[in-house]
């Protein structure tokens, strides 16, 4: 890629495929002393499907529950058992798991982008370094995790319709599919995709290019795909049941001036889900050969690069408007106007983005405002941005994996407490609960955006008076609740107090006696707390080992 002369294609994918592997490397060197993402990852889902695997009821009933989270958090909140990433981590290693859903999700998101471009886009024998170059770089944005092909797999999902809608009859665009929903989420992707595809396809008959049935049929394929797959989600959202934490999920707060800001800064910075770092060269490129489009009048031979740079725009500016309070109205009629983030329509950007990152090249390159050999350092240059962007070297603060479980910490405290996990609750001040389910706890907090508002209640009279002094905490509480925590006010949202701080808890204010009536006994705080005995509680030890990020200090109810 490196060289002008360096032109066959097939030997330009063989070094795109070895890149890749370099770029997952440290996962397999490093294992669990990797440092990976935190945000909605370690905190969060890692620990779901251990939990879920090790409950027996990964394939429980649409009325099961989990005993281990907060007495029993209904199944349905851990999603489909026909996912490939849980089946994954059921019978795999954590960071087993984690590194084979990196390789397979990158190398489809490759190989997806490829094909997209090779016959849709960038489609002469000449621009195999552009195909190639922008496939790559697409493949090592740094995706959630547990999105898998979510956004990733987008690409290779427009391939298949793509050619369907061309009147292709090859098996293999209905074979991706049918497969893509076992490996990617509905709700964090591909309900929005769909919709693209069906406003497509709605644009094609008011253009008088016919029905298309087949194509029309395609889309309503692989939504039954997903409604099937996605079954428990289906169930949650149209079957009435009892009151959830979504209910009070609150989002229309923003005036239009703050709705401005958030959509130059969703625009040039994208988002911590769908991460595109496209602001510093892949912006600049496009904008460029926007002026040149202009300049030479070629709007006709280059509409659809127009139309997806408008498009892209107006994602941004959507994705803000989204929580503009003047949807207060609608959303007081409408409730799944509240409970359905349709802001994620901005899901599509990295798809949009990167094929505009070929286009762009493209066009630069027939204009000849540059010669291949500048357009291979366009593309180095964004490799080289995203190289950054490796786990490894953007969470090297962060604790390793194997630092933020501490599952030789947790194994002490288990000893120590010498009664069977299930048989009392614990909960957690100043680290995430993930950590305690991982280790096999019964914990009374959790972060999970569905779970039972009548449970979000109970556990709220534990910490009202700590929300009481902190509207912050409130609000972050009340109107979401996603995250059910022991919050304080004077830690309000830190959660990874590492073992070196030399704070105390002052003044804090918990209601012991609603904690007790859930069946909590123990706390776990990253913290010495120096009111203890009047939160009725007392200090039984505390643990800490040099594998640790943390120091847990055990406190027991005493009531």
């Amino acid at each position: 890629m490196v060289s002008l002369h360096f032109n066959n294609e097939r030997r330009l994918v063989y070094l795109a495929i070895m890149i890749i592997l370099l770029y997952l490397s440290p996962l397999v060197i490093l294992g669990e002393n990797a440092h990976i993402r935190v945000h909605d990852n370690l905190d969060s889902n890692l620990a779901w499907y251990r939990v879920l695997a090790e409950s027996g009821k990964m394939f429980g009933s649409l009325n099961a529950v989990i005993p281990q989270i907060i007495n029993g958090l209904p199944r349905n909140a851990f999603g489909t058992e026909w996912s490939g990433i849980v089946m994954l981590y059921a019978y795999l290693p954590t960071m087993a798991a984690y590194t084979i859903n990196q390789a397979i999700t990158r190398m489809a998101a490759f190989f997806g982008m490829y094909f997209l471009l090779k016959k849709h886009f960038i489609d002469k024998k000449e621009w195999g370094l552009i195909r190639v170059g922008a496939a790559l770089a697409f493949a090592l944005t740094p995706f959630w995790p547990s999105g898998m092909l979510s956004t990733l797999g987008m690409p290779l999902a427009l391939y298949a319709f793509l050619n369907i809608r061309n009147g292709e009859r090859d098996i293999k665009n209905w074979l991706i599919l049918a497969f893509l929903p076992l490996y990617s989420s509905f709700v964090l992707g591909f309900f929005f995709f769909l919709f693209a595809m069906g406003l497509l396809w709605i644009t094609d008959v008011m253009r008088g290019k016919g029905w298309n049935l087949t194509f029309l049929g395609a889309v309503l394929f692989m939504t039954s795909i997903y409604f099937l797959v996605e079954y428990r989600l289906v169930s949650s959202f149209f079957l009435a049941g009892e009151p959830n934490s979504r209910d009070e999920y609150f989002h229309a707060r923003l005036s239009m001036w703050r709705v401005l800001r958030l959509s130059v800064k969703n625009y040039l910075l994208g988002h911590t889900h769908v991460m595109t770092v496209h602001g510093l060269i892949i912006l600049p490129l496009t904008l460029i050969a926007l002026y040149a489009v202009l300049a030479k009048k070629q709007w006709k031979q280059e509409k659809r690069f127009l139309f997806l740079m408008a498009l892209n725009l107006a994602l941004s500016f959507w994705y803000a408007f989204w929580f503009y309070k003047g949807w207060v109205p609608l959303t007081k009629k409408f409730h799944f106007l509240d409970t359905f983030n349709f802001a994620r329509f901005h899901f599509l950007r990295p798809l949009i983005l990167y094929i505009l990152f070929a286009q762009a090249l493209r066009i630069l390159w027939i204009h000849k405002v540059f010669s291949q050999r500048i357009a291979s350092f366009f593309i180095i240059f964004q490799l080289a941005v995203l190289a950054g962007f490796n786990d490894e070297i953007i969470y090297h603060s962060k604790p390793t994996v194997k630092e933020f479980y501490a599952e030789n910490v947790f194994k002490e405290i288990n000893k120590y407490i010498d009664r069977p996990q299930k048989e009392y609750r614990v909960a957690s001040i100043g680290i995430h609960p993930a950590i305690a389910q991982y280790n096999g706890f019964y914990t009374l907090d959790t972060y999970n955006n569905f779970y039972p508002l009548a449970y979000k209640y109970q556990f709220r009279k534990i910490i009202e008076k700590e929300l009481a002094k902190n509207k912050y905490i409130k609000q972050y509480f009340d109107t979401w609740g996603g995250r059910c925590y022991i919050f304080t006010s004077q830690l309000e949202k830190r959660y990874m107090i590492k073992k070196d701080s030399k704070q105390k808890l002052t003044n804090l204010q918990l209601n012991m006696k609603p904690f007790k009536e859930l069946g909590g006994e123990y706390i776990f705080s990253a913290l010495p707390i120096s009111n203890a005995k009047e939160n009725h509680l007392q200090f039984v030890k505390s643990f800490t080992s040099k594998e640790a990020a943390w120091k847990i200090y055990l406190y027991q109810v005493k009531l």
